[in-house]
């Protein structure tokens, strides 16, 4: 067990979603990913070649629970852009079959014939911001 309390775990959150424009909580890592739809959502992210922030959850259950007590949302993955709470992987697949994710990330949407729907579980193409995972 860590001496990492509750409290510091939250404020820990509470400032990575702050200080970093795009936040992904995921399952795994963008190179490793531990799910699916944590994979998926990191491949969209890639895809869109954005630079952004991730964050292992698994290391210790307090970190999705706080999580999920702060955003109000159940389910890993979960992105955030500009501090607020975009959703999971199925809203952000959503987000960028349509072309929303790219215009809320500030991005061009690749072309039909490149990325014609949400790309598989693959690498990110840009590399993400790494954040020391402390809470360990």
């Amino acid at each position: 067990m860590t001496d990492t309390t509750e409290t510091q775990i939250r404020e820990f959150l509470e400032k990575s979603i702050e200080e970093n424009e795009v936040m992904l909580f995921m399952k795994g890592t963008p190179n490793q990913p531990m799910c699916g739809f944590s994979a998926r959502t990191a491949a969209a992210l890639g895809a869109l070649d954005v630079r952004y922030a991730a964050l292992d959850i698994l290391p210790d259950p307090r970190i999705r629970q706080e999580l999920s007590e702060l955003s109000g949302w159940p389910t890993i993955p979960q992105l955030f852009v500009n501090g607020k709470l975009v959703g999971g992987a199925d809203i952000v697949t959503e987000m960028y079959e349509t072309g929303e994710l790219a215009e809320l990330l500030g991005t061009d949407q690749p072309a039909a014939d490149e990325a014609p729907e949400a790309p598989a579980a693959e690498a990110p193409q840009s590399a993400p911001l790494g954040l020391e995972n402390r809470l360990r």
